[in-house]
Protein backbone atom coordinates (compact mmCIF):
# COMPACT_ATOMS: atom_id res chain seq x y z
CA UNK A 1 0.00 0.00 0.00
CA UNK A 2 0.95 3.33 -0.68
CA UNK A 3 0.82 5.77 3.13
CA UNK A 4 1.57 9.44 3.51
CA UNK A 5 3.18 10.20 6.85
CA UNK A 6 2.62 13.95 7.72
CA UNK A 7 5.26 15.41 10.12
CA UNK A 8 4.81 18.62 11.49
CA UNK A 9 8.00 19.71 13.65
CA UNK A 10 9.82 22.56 14.80
CA UNK A 11 11.53 23.89 11.82
CA UNK A 12 9.45 21.87 8.67
CA UNK A 13 6.08 19.88 7.66
CA UNK A 14 7.31 17.07 6.39
CA UNK A 15 5.43 14.85 4.23
CA UNK A 16 6.88 11.32 3.16
CA UNK A 17 5.45 8.88 0.70
CA UNK A 18 6.22 4.99 0.87
CA UNK A 19 5.20 1.73 -1.20
CA UNK A 20 4.62 -0.32 2.53
CA UNK A 21 3.80 -4.19 3.07
CA UNK A 22 4.22 -5.67 5.90
CA UNK A 23 6.81 -7.78 5.92
CA UNK A 24 8.86 -5.56 3.20
CA UNK A 25 11.15 -2.72 3.73
CA UNK A 26 9.50 0.31 3.17
CA UNK A 27 10.38 2.39 -0.20
CA UNK A 28 10.08 6.25 -0.12
CA UNK A 29 8.62 7.58 -3.12
CA UNK A 30 7.90 11.24 -2.52
CA UNK A 31 9.37 13.59 0.23
CA UNK A 32 7.89 17.31 0.39
CA UNK A 33 9.31 20.14 2.81
CA UNK A 34 8.09 23.21 4.24
CA UNK A 35 10.27 25.76 6.03
CA UNK A 36 8.13 27.47 8.42
CA UNK A 37 10.21 27.13 11.75
CA UNK A 38 7.04 26.97 13.99
CA UNK A 39 9.14 26.90 17.10
CA UNK A 40 11.00 30.08 16.86
CA UNK A 41 7.47 31.80 15.69
CA UNK A 42 5.14 30.67 18.86
CA UNK A 43 8.88 31.74 20.85
CA UNK A 44 8.37 35.29 19.67
CA UNK A 45 4.90 35.53 20.31
CA UNK A 46 5.32 34.14 24.17
CA UNK A 47 4.17 30.57 23.65
CA UNK A 48 1.58 31.31 21.34
CA UNK A 49 1.32 30.41 17.45
CA UNK A 50 -0.01 33.70 15.83
CA UNK A 51 -3.32 33.86 13.80
CA UNK A 52 -0.72 34.77 10.88
CA UNK A 53 1.33 31.95 11.34
CA UNK A 54 -1.59 29.47 12.03
CA UNK A 55 -2.42 30.24 8.62
CA UNK A 56 1.05 29.37 6.77
CA UNK A 57 0.65 26.03 8.61
CA UNK A 58 -2.79 25.43 7.60
CA UNK A 59 -1.79 26.36 4.02
CA UNK A 60 1.28 23.92 4.27
CA UNK A 61 -0.83 20.90 5.68
CA UNK A 62 -3.21 21.65 2.82
CA UNK A 63 -0.30 21.84 0.32
CA UNK A 64 0.36 18.45 1.73
CA UNK A 65 -2.85 16.69 1.74
CA UNK A 66 -3.15 17.62 -1.98
CA UNK A 67 0.26 16.16 -2.62
CA UNK A 68 -0.38 13.02 -0.82
CA UNK A 69 -3.64 12.85 -2.87
CA UNK A 70 -1.79 13.01 -5.73
CA UNK A 71 0.49 10.69 -4.91
CA UNK A 72 -2.39 7.99 -4.68
CA UNK A 73 -1.64 7.55 -0.99
CA UNK A 74 -4.34 5.47 0.91
CA UNK A 75 -4.08 6.75 4.38
CA UNK A 76 -2.30 9.60 5.34
CA UNK A 77 -1.14 9.17 9.09
CA UNK A 78 -0.18 13.49 10.69
CA UNK A 79 1.49 13.98 13.90
CA UNK A 80 3.56 16.92 15.37
CA UNK A 81 6.09 17.30 17.97
CA UNK A 82 7.40 19.56 20.55
CA UNK A 83 6.55 23.05 18.80
CA UNK A 84 2.86 22.99 18.79
CA UNK A 85 3.42 20.15 21.36
CA UNK A 86 4.15 22.94 24.07
CA UNK A 87 1.72 25.74 22.46
CA UNK A 88 -0.07 27.34 24.91
CA UNK A 89 -3.28 27.62 21.83
CA UNK A 90 -2.42 23.78 20.22
CA UNK A 91 -5.58 22.82 21.02
CA UNK A 92 -7.12 26.12 18.94
CA UNK A 93 -4.85 25.66 16.44
CA UNK A 94 -4.90 21.38 15.96
CA UNK A 95 -8.83 22.36 15.33
CA UNK A 96 -8.33 25.15 12.87
CA UNK A 97 -5.88 22.31 10.66
CA UNK A 98 -8.54 20.16 11.00
CA UNK A 99 -11.50 21.69 9.92
CA UNK A 100 -9.45 23.93 7.38
CA UNK A 101 -8.07 20.44 5.84
CA UNK A 102 -9.48 17.45 7.04
CA UNK A 103 -6.34 16.42 8.18
CA UNK A 104 -6.31 15.82 12.31
CA UNK A 105 -3.08 16.06 13.66
CA UNK A 106 -1.76 13.79 17.12
CA UNK A 107 0.12 15.62 19.21
CA UNK A 108 3.11 12.93 20.17
CA UNK A 109 4.59 13.08 23.65
CA UNK A 110 8.39 13.14 23.93
CA UNK A 111 8.15 9.58 24.88
CA UNK A 112 6.20 8.42 22.19
CA UNK A 113 8.85 10.33 19.67
CA UNK A 114 11.77 7.92 21.49
CA UNK A 115 9.50 4.51 21.33
CA UNK A 116 9.33 5.10 17.40
CA UNK A 117 12.30 6.19 16.75
CA UNK A 118 13.71 3.38 18.48
CA UNK A 119 11.32 0.93 16.93
CA UNK A 120 13.00 2.01 13.51
CA UNK A 121 16.45 2.10 14.64
CA UNK A 122 16.16 -1.52 15.77
CA UNK A 123 14.37 -2.67 12.78
CA UNK A 124 17.33 -1.41 10.64
CA UNK A 125 20.26 -2.75 12.92
CA UNK A 126 18.72 -5.83 13.19
CA UNK A 127 18.76 -8.16 16.41
CA UNK A 128 22.24 -8.62 16.36
CA UNK A 129 22.78 -4.85 17.29
CA UNK A 130 22.25 -6.41 20.89
CA UNK A 131 21.52 -3.60 24.06
CA UNK A 132 20.77 -0.52 22.11
CA UNK A 133 21.20 2.96 22.56
CA UNK A 134 19.41 5.58 20.52
CA UNK A 135 19.77 9.60 20.91
CA UNK A 136 17.52 11.69 18.44
CA UNK A 137 18.26 15.39 18.36
CA UNK A 138 14.70 17.61 17.14
CA UNK A 139 14.50 21.39 16.77
CA UNK A 140 12.84 21.76 20.39
CA UNK A 141 13.79 18.36 22.08
CA UNK A 142 16.21 15.17 22.43
CA UNK A 143 15.03 12.26 22.49
CA UNK A 144 16.97 9.30 24.11
CA UNK A 145 15.95 5.17 24.95
CA UNK A 146 17.73 1.88 25.14
CA UNK A 147 16.86 -1.57 25.39
CA UNK A 148 17.24 -5.22 23.59
CA UNK A 149 14.36 -5.44 22.60
CA UNK A 150 11.61 -3.61 19.63
CA UNK A 151 10.08 -1.45 22.41
CA UNK A 152 12.87 0.30 24.91
CA UNK A 153 13.23 -0.76 28.25
CA UNK A 154 14.19 3.00 29.15
CA UNK A 155 12.77 6.19 27.30
CA UNK A 156 13.37 9.68 27.76
CA UNK A 157 12.88 13.12 26.26
CA UNK A 158 14.58 16.80 27.55
CA UNK A 159 13.65 20.13 25.99
CA UNK A 160 17.15 20.38 24.77
CA UNK A 161 16.62 20.83 21.00
CA UNK A 162 19.25 22.53 18.59
CA UNK A 163 16.58 24.99 17.93
CA UNK A 164 15.92 25.35 21.71
CA UNK A 165 19.57 26.12 22.59
CA UNK A 166 20.01 28.40 19.82
CA UNK A 167 17.57 30.21 20.57
CA UNK A 168 19.18 31.45 23.97
CA UNK A 169 22.57 32.24 22.89
CA UNK A 170 22.75 36.00 22.07
CA UNK A 171 25.71 36.18 19.48
CA UNK A 172 26.35 35.31 16.07
CA UNK A 173 29.36 33.45 16.28
CA UNK A 174 28.37 33.32 19.88
CA UNK A 175 31.35 34.19 22.59
CA UNK A 176 33.44 31.87 24.32
CA UNK A 177 32.11 32.49 27.73
CA UNK A 178 29.01 31.87 25.66
CA UNK A 179 29.89 28.84 24.96
CA UNK A 180 31.23 27.68 28.21
CA UNK A 181 27.87 28.80 30.06
CA UNK A 182 25.84 26.60 27.47
CA UNK A 183 27.90 24.00 28.35
CA UNK A 184 27.51 24.07 31.46
CA UNK A 185 24.08 24.15 31.45
CA UNK A 186 23.52 21.20 29.38
CA UNK A 187 25.49 18.68 31.54
CA UNK A 188 23.67 19.55 34.43
CA UNK A 189 20.00 19.51 32.62
CA UNK A 190 21.13 16.35 31.57
CA UNK A 191 22.71 14.58 34.70
CA UNK A 192 19.70 13.06 36.53
CA UNK A 193 18.16 11.34 32.58
CA UNK A 194 21.36 9.95 31.67
CA UNK A 195 22.00 8.51 35.15
CA UNK A 196 18.88 6.33 34.55
CA UNK A 197 20.58 5.36 31.47
CA UNK A 198 24.07 4.49 32.75
CA UNK A 199 22.46 2.50 35.65
CA UNK A 200 22.04 -0.22 32.69
CA UNK A 201 25.51 -0.70 31.76
CA UNK A 202 27.02 0.20 28.69
CA UNK A 203 24.97 -0.43 25.41
CA UNK A 204 26.22 -2.95 23.02
CA UNK A 205 25.66 -0.36 20.12
CA UNK A 206 24.72 3.63 20.25
CA UNK A 207 23.12 5.08 17.18
CA UNK A 208 21.82 8.53 16.59
CA UNK A 209 19.68 10.24 14.11
CA UNK A 210 18.00 13.25 13.10
CA UNK A 211 19.00 15.54 10.56
CA UNK A 212 21.33 17.43 12.73
CA UNK A 213 23.22 14.24 13.62
CA UNK A 214 23.24 13.44 10.23
CA UNK A 215 25.07 16.86 9.24
CA UNK A 216 27.48 16.75 11.75
CA UNK A 217 28.64 13.36 10.69
CA UNK A 218 28.90 14.51 7.53
CA UNK A 219 30.92 17.55 8.89
CA UNK A 220 33.51 15.08 10.69
CA UNK A 221 33.95 13.55 7.26
CA UNK A 222 31.33 11.32 6.56
CA UNK A 223 30.16 10.23 3.43
CA UNK A 224 27.84 12.32 1.84
CA UNK A 225 23.96 11.44 0.97
CA UNK A 226 24.97 10.27 -2.69
CA UNK A 227 26.71 7.45 -1.39
CA UNK A 228 23.54 6.17 -0.26
CA UNK A 229 22.08 4.69 2.80
CA UNK A 230 23.65 1.54 3.49
CA UNK A 231 26.84 3.09 3.53
CA UNK A 232 28.31 3.40 7.17
CA UNK A 233 28.74 6.88 9.39
CA UNK A 234 29.77 7.62 12.51
CA UNK A 235 30.11 10.15 14.70
CA UNK A 236 32.74 10.29 17.41
CA UNK A 237 33.34 12.10 20.39
CA UNK A 238 36.66 13.54 18.78
CA UNK A 239 35.56 14.64 15.64
CA UNK A 240 32.87 16.49 17.16
CA UNK A 241 34.98 18.72 19.49
CA UNK A 242 37.31 19.52 16.71
CA UNK A 243 34.05 20.58 15.15
CA UNK A 244 32.77 22.56 17.45
CA UNK A 245 36.38 24.10 18.03
CA UNK A 246 36.19 25.35 14.50
CA UNK A 247 31.81 25.90 14.07
CA UNK A 248 31.95 28.64 16.68
CA UNK A 249 33.93 30.86 15.19
CA UNK A 250 31.64 31.10 12.28
CA UNK A 251 28.75 33.10 11.58
CA UNK A 252 25.35 31.07 10.87
CA UNK A 253 25.86 32.93 6.95
CA UNK A 254 29.32 31.26 6.66
CA UNK A 255 27.88 27.66 8.46
CA UNK A 256 25.22 27.92 5.42
CA UNK A 257 28.67 27.59 3.19
CA UNK A 258 29.77 24.30 4.40
CA UNK A 259 28.80 21.09 2.48
CA UNK A 260 25.50 19.30 4.23
CA UNK A 261 24.74 22.44 6.00
CA UNK A 262 21.17 23.86 5.16
CA UNK A 263 20.52 27.77 4.99
CA UNK A 264 17.22 26.77 7.13
CA UNK A 265 19.34 25.13 9.69
CA UNK A 266 22.61 26.70 9.77
CA UNK A 267 21.65 28.89 12.44
CA UNK A 268 20.85 25.49 14.61
CA UNK A 269 24.11 23.89 14.28
CA UNK A 270 26.00 25.18 16.91
CA UNK A 271 23.19 24.41 19.35
CA UNK A 272 22.83 20.75 18.06
CA UNK A 273 26.33 20.23 18.36
CA UNK A 274 26.50 21.01 21.71
CA UNK A 275 23.78 18.79 22.75
CA UNK A 276 25.15 16.46 20.53
CA UNK A 277 28.35 16.50 22.87
CA UNK A 278 26.40 16.87 26.12
CA UNK A 279 24.78 13.90 25.75
CA UNK A 280 27.50 11.20 24.27
CA UNK A 281 29.70 12.74 27.30
CA UNK A 282 26.98 12.62 30.08
CA UNK A 283 26.12 9.05 28.59
CA UNK A 284 29.85 8.29 27.94
CA UNK A 285 29.36 7.53 24.25
CA UNK A 286 32.57 7.76 22.56
CA UNK A 287 31.24 7.20 18.95
CA UNK A 288 27.85 6.49 17.34
CA UNK A 289 26.58 5.61 14.40
CA UNK A 290 24.31 7.43 12.42
CA UNK A 291 20.99 5.61 11.28
CA UNK A 292 19.08 6.77 8.44
CA UNK A 293 15.82 5.51 9.47
CA UNK A 294 14.20 7.83 12.37
CA UNK A 295 10.42 8.97 13.66
CA UNK A 296 8.67 8.87 10.45
CA UNK A 297 9.60 5.39 9.61
CA UNK A 298 9.15 4.35 13.06
CA UNK A 299 5.67 5.60 12.39
CA UNK A 300 5.31 3.72 9.41
CA UNK A 301 6.74 -0.10 10.78
CA UNK A 302 4.10 0.60 13.88
CA UNK A 303 1.47 0.81 11.21
CA UNK A 304 2.02 -2.03 9.00
CA UNK A 305 2.43 -4.51 12.28
CA UNK A 306 -0.96 -3.53 12.93
CA UNK A 307 -2.09 -4.63 9.38
CA UNK A 308 -3.45 -8.45 8.96
CA UNK A 309 -4.12 -7.66 5.53
CA UNK A 310 -7.58 -6.86 5.38
CA UNK A 311 -8.32 -2.90 4.25
CA UNK A 312 -11.10 -1.82 7.16
CA UNK A 313 -9.21 -3.78 10.09
CA UNK A 314 -6.17 -2.08 8.89
CA UNK A 315 -7.57 1.17 9.27
CA UNK A 316 -9.14 0.42 12.27
CA UNK A 317 -5.89 -0.99 13.47
CA UNK A 318 -4.09 2.51 12.91
CA UNK A 319 -6.34 4.23 15.06
CA UNK A 320 -4.62 2.80 17.43
CA UNK A 321 -1.78 4.20 16.54
CA UNK A 322 -3.08 7.14 18.68
CA UNK A 323 -1.74 9.25 15.38
CA UNK A 324 -5.18 10.64 15.33
CA UNK A 325 -9.09 10.19 16.13
CA UNK A 326 -11.37 9.34 13.29
CA UNK A 327 -11.95 12.28 11.29
CA UNK A 328 -15.67 12.59 11.87
CA UNK A 329 -16.66 13.26 8.83
CA UNK A 330 -15.07 10.89 7.12
CA UNK A 331 -17.89 8.90 5.81
CA UNK A 332 -19.18 11.88 4.00
CA UNK A 333 -16.51 13.09 2.49
CA UNK A 334 -16.84 10.59 -0.59
CA UNK A 335 -14.22 8.09 0.33
CA UNK A 336 -16.48 4.78 0.94
CA UNK A 337 -15.33 4.49 4.29
CA UNK A 338 -16.80 4.79 7.40
CA UNK A 339 -16.35 7.26 10.43
CA UNK A 340 -15.09 4.12 12.39
CA UNK A 341 -12.78 2.82 9.94
CA UNK A 342 -10.55 4.87 11.35
CA UNK A 343 -9.70 7.37 8.71
CA UNK A 344 -8.00 10.55 9.33
CA UNK A 345 -8.19 12.59 6.70
CA UNK A 346 -10.73 13.56 3.91
CA UNK A 347 -9.93 12.42 0.21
Amino acid sequence: MRLGVLDVGSNTVHLLVVDAHRGAHPTPMTSDKTVLRLAERISSHRGRLAPDDAEELVGAVAAAREAAVEAGCEELMAFATSAIREADNAAEVLALVADRTGVELRVLTGEDEARWTFLAARRWYGWSAGDLLLLDIGGGSLEMAVGVDEQPDLAASVPLGAGRVARTMLHDPPKRDEVKRQRERLADELAGTAQRFRERGAPDRAVATSKTFRTLARLTGSAPASAGLRVRRTLTDTGLRQLLAFITRMSAKDLAQLDGVSSARAHQLVGGALVAEAAMAALGVSELDICPWALREGVILRRLDRTNGDTHTALRAAAGLGLGAPAAAAGQAGTGRKADHGARWKR
